[in-house]
């Protein structure tokens, strides 16, 4: 025992604390170091340009002419697509996977639903333009455009071409879905069983407990794989440029081609990389990406800050 004493005397006690704190400046720093990186490189075109840059909608490297709103509207449409598809079927099927599915179940789905995760991005592409394509071109496009036509945004407007930002967002959706399903899932599950109890003990049936009682209760958590699953969505690359046309114009409907930000980044830099001026507008780009991101979180975080506040009010 003395010498286990004598051990304990020689190690400093906030030797851990010193540890966790120095790999939290690693973290925040090298977030810090990218964010500068960026913006150095992309700050002659972002003095260059002003305003222009976010407002301008001509792109040309022969007269230096740098505006990103229509990359801007072709993330913005993909990114809402994409979430308006993965986040309803992500929480049902974590509401499922945690309240409803038996143990053994939920031990045979969960695995292949968190494979998805390590699934490379290009493979997905792959799979949706060898496959995925021609089934959206001859009858998914044609069913929606028959049935949601009269709706400007159901409009098909490229019924000769398979991709759209339909198809790049159900690719997309399938990345993200293991994501926001195990966040979500391990949300709810951190509910206290006391709460499901208490609640079904006053009359309420299962469905009102989970809707009333846990999926409030989880409401943080699932706001924190929203966030995740957002910010994969905006940041994608390699399955949105094979899908989703790489059209640079405004899209007027879902199954209308687009061009993201991200795409317009991986097609050009391979060979723009060493002019000075088309490099500093591609990374331009990536410090928009950066803030769009940012500010996504940062209305995510308040909305679930509001919520919290509300529901401990109530």
């Amino acid at each position: 025992m003395k010498g286990i004493y004598d051990i304990k005397e020689h190690i400093p006690a906030d030797r851990p604390g010193r540890l966790f704190l120095l790999a939290a400046i690693i973290s925040i720093s090298s977030v810090i170091l990218i964010f500068i990186f960026l913006f150095v490189t992309a700050s002659p075109v972002l003095l260059k340009e002003g305003t222009e840059f976010i407002t301008g909608t001509e792109w040309n490297y022969q007269t230096g002419e740098y505006g990103i709103l229509l990359l801007i509207a072709g993330t913005i449409v993909l990114t809402a697509v994409t979430m308006a598809i993965a986040v309803p079927l992500s929480i049902f099927t974590a509401i499922f996977l945690a309240e409803w599915s038996p143990r053994w179940l939920t031990g045979v789905l969960r695995p292949p639903i968190e494979m998805l995760v390590g699934i490379p991005s290009v493979v997905y592409g792959i799979f949706g333009f060898f496959v995925l394509e021609n089934i959206f071109q001859d009858f998914v496009d044609p069913f929606i455009d028959s049935t949601l036509g009269f709706i400007w945004i159901f409009k098909d407007v490229n019924p000769n071409s398979g991709t759209s930002i339909l198809l790049a967002s159900t690719v997309l959706s399938i990345m993200i879905l293991p994501t926001v399903t195990a966040l979500s899932q391990e949300a709810l599950e951190t509910v206290p069983r006391d709460y499901r109890h208490a609640s079904l003990a006053l009359g309420a049936t299962k469905w009102e407990t989970i809707k009333k009682i846990i999926i409030p209760a989880a409401m943080p958590g699932i706001i924190t794989a929203f966030i995740l699953g957002l910010m994969r969505a905006i940041g994608e690359t390699m399955a949105v440029v094979m899908l989703m046309g790489n059209s640079l114009h405004f899209p007027t409907s879902i199954l209308d081609t687009g061009y993201a930000m991200t795409s317009k980044i991986l097609n050009d830099i391979g060979y723009y990389i060493s002019f000075d001026e088309p490099k500093s507008a591609l990374f331009a780009i990536g410090v928009v990406i950066f803030l769009m991101e940012f500010i996504f979180v940062a209305l995510a975080r308040f909305v679930g800050y509001r919520f919290t506040i509300d529901r401990r009010e109530s």
